[in-house]
């Protein structure tokens, strides 16, 4: 019974502590105006996004207009850099504002789920809502950091020459601040969904390895049938959810990218960091942000590979364990060794030349064998299974995998080749 109560009392402190995270994300959406929860929140997110990503921008896009402007500041990247910025924040901001509303903060996390898993998912989740934040700020900061010094350098050393309203140094500050506010706005908005789904994902690679165990222990097959069931669902939810997202900012970003490379590229075109200094760290924060998003959604398709892989492996070790013990003169009844072929010494946990790309799922360990306690029709039939129903995210039906990045990455390359060609001329 103190067992018992102990568990009890270890599970409920992480949901607690789940709780306290969950207060966490919701202080942080008030703070960048994206709680909805009731009306007036509702009209006062709708309206920072309003003046953050399409007043600002606009204002200060013809309000800053400088033709007599020395070379050092004209700007002529920056209607691409403010049309990149604001289409991605509105991106964001409309797939927030959908969830929210649909879902809820606790349903969207998956967080109704975590009462019937086990105390290493709770803990490892909580932990991860609680990095979360710290990501946020990680990926949010570096921009921030580059892009106040550049608009402090070009606000002050272009102050005679820039255009004011009423008293110049009130104006520049005003401006100046406006700017700032608007652009760590915008990307922190598209920050904040790609760690979103980052977050989503890892619950889920813990459901994967929580689940690769079943293998490592005696557990009927229907019960292993009805886990992998659970965890596609999930994966399909996820990929419902973020689909749009993920295909409209691929496009965006592939975009934006190749319309940067036009422009910096031509031959009337004058590049310097004072010209496109914005440019830069706008294509950095928008490609990173991607790269989140991609990585997350390929890294749980490998998990979710790695699965099969894993059953497979289970499947024949218990098979050949069990023709041994046959040809045995006096069989077991009861066979639980995790060593497949006892004469021979099996050291491979010694070489250390392993790729990275190896987890704790897919390895060259063995597996505890229960051969009589699983027959070898329901074996194979769960590992057909698992090799015709693969999990993982999908993107319209097509799953994302590293094949998938290959060809993401050789279509990217064409378009790099191909507008290259049209403007300098590489072949």
């Amino acid at each position: 019974m103190e067992d018992e109560r102990e568990i009890v009392t270890q599970v409920s402190g992480y949901l607690d502590k789940e709780g306290v995270e969950l207060k966490r994300f919701r202080s942080c959406l008030k703070w960048v105006c994206l709680d909805q929860s009731n009306i007036w929140r509702a009209c006062l997110s709708w309206f920072i996004f309003s003046l953050f990503t399409i007043g600002v921008p606009i204002v200060s896009h013809f309000a800053l207009s400088c033709s007599s402007c020395d070379d050092n500041h004209s700007r002529p990247y920056r209607a691409v850099v403010q049309f990149s910025l604001s289409i991605f924040a509105t991106l964001s901001f409309v797939c927030l504002s959908r969830w929210s509303r649909q879902y809820g903060l606790r349903r969207f996390l998956f967080l109704d789920k975590l009462c019937d898993a086990s105390d290493k998912i709770q803990r490892g989740y909580a932990e991860q809502l609680q990095r979360s934040m710290k990501l946020l700020l990680i990926f949010t900061l570096p921009g921030l950091v580059a892009i106040c010094a550049y608009k402090v350098w070009w606000y002050v050393s272009g102050s005679t020459e820039l255009p004011y309203y009423g008293n110049i140094y009130i104006s520049d500050t005003i401006l100046c601040t406006l700017e700032l506010c608007s652009w760590i706005y915008r990307t922190a908005i598209f920050f904040l969904v790609c760690i979103l789904f980052r977050t989503i994902c890892y619950l889920q690679i813990l459901r994967l390895e929580d689940f690769a165990q079943s293998f490592q222990k005696e557990t009927e097959v229907g019960s292993i049938l009805m886990d992998h069931l659970r965890i596609r669902r999930n994966l399909r939810i996820i990929s419902h959810r973020f689909r749009a997202f993920i295909l409209f900012s691929l496009v965006l970003v592939t975009a934006s990218q190749l319309a940067s490379l036009l422009m910096t590229t031509r031959s009337s075109a004058k590049v310097n960091i004072y010209k496109a200094g914005e440019l830069a760290i706008c294509s950095i924060s928008l490609v990173t942000g991607l790269f989140i998003c991609l990585r997350s959604a390929t890294k749980i398709t490998h998990k979710a590979y790695s699965v099969t892989s894993l059953a497979a492996k289970w499947h024949v070790c218990a098979t050949i364990n069990s023709f041994d013990n046959a040809d045995c003169e006096t069989p077991r009844d009861h066979i639980t060794s995790a060593q497949v072929f006892p004469t021979t010494r099996v050291d491979w946990e010694s070489d250390n030349e392993e790729g990275d790309g190896d987890d704790d799922i897919d390895n060259t360990k063995l597996v505890p064998i229960f051969a009589h306690t699983v027959s070898i029709q329901k074996r194979q039939a769960l590992v057909t299974y698992l090799e015709n129903n693969k999990a993982g995210i999908t993107l319209y039906g097509f799953m994302l995998d590293r094949t998938w990045l290959h060809s993401i990455f050789v279509i990217q390359l064409a378009l790099l080749l191909w507008m290259l060609n049209k403007t300098i001329g590489v072949t």
